[in-house]
């Protein structure tokens, strides 16, 4: 067996999911580039005209929008995951919550990051902006990053990986949110890649 088919077959597929500009995206994509074991098969958007799907394809990725109803009514969007050989989902900023054959599809190989320290500031509604002014006005004195695989809820499945950054009393959401950013761009990829390789977090 030549050195090429034995790549292959060691090559785990990730599927990326964002429905914005996708700066966590493009740093997973970044990390992956080269790496012996991990490749990012596919971006996945909820939205036709996000950003993400254009870093997608600036760096040879397949891109995949999804509909409404066809994602919710069917089950036809696992059976392209499955084309694809997807072995991991990563929510990257992805604003849909997940129908629940997906969910099960891919039991504990789900992974979403939120911008804030779980349980505090999660749940429907919570993300972006919204995220760090609610940091803000609770007078936290600290902040961070939760990354916990996904279930049928939002922000409710176990916890992973949490890092934390302090919030200064002169600090404006816009400063939380750099804060938080930096956190996630650091993180996330290589908790990924250990979880995908099975190495404890």
């Amino acid at each position: 067996m030549n050195t090429l088919t034995n790549q292959h077959i060691n090559t785990i597929n990730l599927a990326v999911f964002a429905s914005g500009t996708g700066s966590n995206a493009k740093k997973i994509i970044e990390y992956f580039r080269h790496h012996a074991n991990i490749n990012v098969r596919l971006v996945v958007s909820n939205k036709k005209d996000a950003p993400v799907l254009d870093l997608a394809r600036s760096n040879h990725i397949e891109t995949l929008v999804l509909d409404r109803i066809t994602f919710y009514e069917t089950e036809d969007f696992l059976q392209q995951l499955h084309a694809r050989n997807i072995e991991w989902i990563i929510l990257a900023g992805f604003l849909w919550l997940l129908p629940p054959y997906v969910v099960h599809a891919y039991n504990r190989r789900i992974v979403n990051i939120h911008p804030a320290l779980l349980p505090r500031h999660g749940g429907k509604g919570m993300y972006g902006m919204r995220v760090h002014e609610a940091v803000k006005a609770s007078g936290d004195q600290e902040t961070g990053i939760t990354i916990h695989y996904a279930d049928t809820n939002y922000d409710e499945g176990d916890l992973i990986f949490q890092q934390k950054c302090t919030v200064h009393p002169e600090d404006t959401p816009e400063d939380i949110a750099r804060n938080v950013q930096r956190l996630e761009h650091a993180h996330f990829a290589p908790v990924i890649a250990k979880l995908v390789m099975g190495v404890v977090v």
